[in-house]
């Protein structure tokens, strides 16, 4: 909860990449939050002064995933939303505003990404949705400590590249900082 307040403020990426974590958390407890609770939130407290507000936060989580009938796959509709607005971003920056670092960074993930999409059951996703389920599949892979080749491991690294500068642009652009007259 904590976590995730920061990384939203801070890093929309990684927010969004840890939020998918979470909703597989979920999922793993069957949207039980007691279990969730007991099982892995509370091992993790350094102390129960904020049991609460935890415990609410799941609740609500949970609440949203039933009601979005996303219990079993899929992703929250604020995820979504942010999803929708880092898109249009990626667009205006490669065809509006024609930021060169942008588009240098983009042309690199590019190939990556088509490879990545075609490896996996992702046709239908833009190239914004498919990085940010590939930096999944590397925490996932991460966290079950499997090997990542050296080619893989540089695909990812421009796709968290691509995924780092959009996120900086859509921090800007969400305080009124990014000009998009100029790059």
């Amino acid at each position: 909860m904590l976590i995730a307040q920061q990384k939203k403020e801070q890093n929309i990426a990684e927010y969004i990449v840890y939020m998918y974590q979470i909703e597989d958390i979920i999922r793993a407890f069957k949207l039980d939050v007691d279990a969730i609770m007991e099982n892995f939130v509370l091992p993790q407290l350094p102390d129960r002064s904020f049991e609460n507000q935890y415990r609410t936060w799941y609740e609500g989580l949970v609440k949203q995933m039933k009601a979005q009938k996303i219990e079993e796959k899929g992703h929250l509709a604020e995820l979504n939303e942010i999803i929708v607005e880092l898109s249009y971003l990626h667009t205006t920056l490669l065809n509006m505003t024609k930021d060169e670092k942008y588009i240098g960074i983009f042309d690199r993930a590019l190939p990556l990404m088509e490879d990545f999409k075609s490896r996996s059951n992702l046709k239908d996703k833009n190239h914004i949705e498919i990085a940010f389920h590939a930096m999944y599949m590397k925490l996932l892979m991460k966290l079950q400590k499997k090997e990542i080749s050296a080619e893989t491991e540089d695909a990812f690294d421009s796709m968290r590249m691509l995924l780092a500068y959009l996120g900086r642009a859509y921090h800007k652009m969400k305080s009124g900082d990014l000009d998009f007259l100029q790059n």
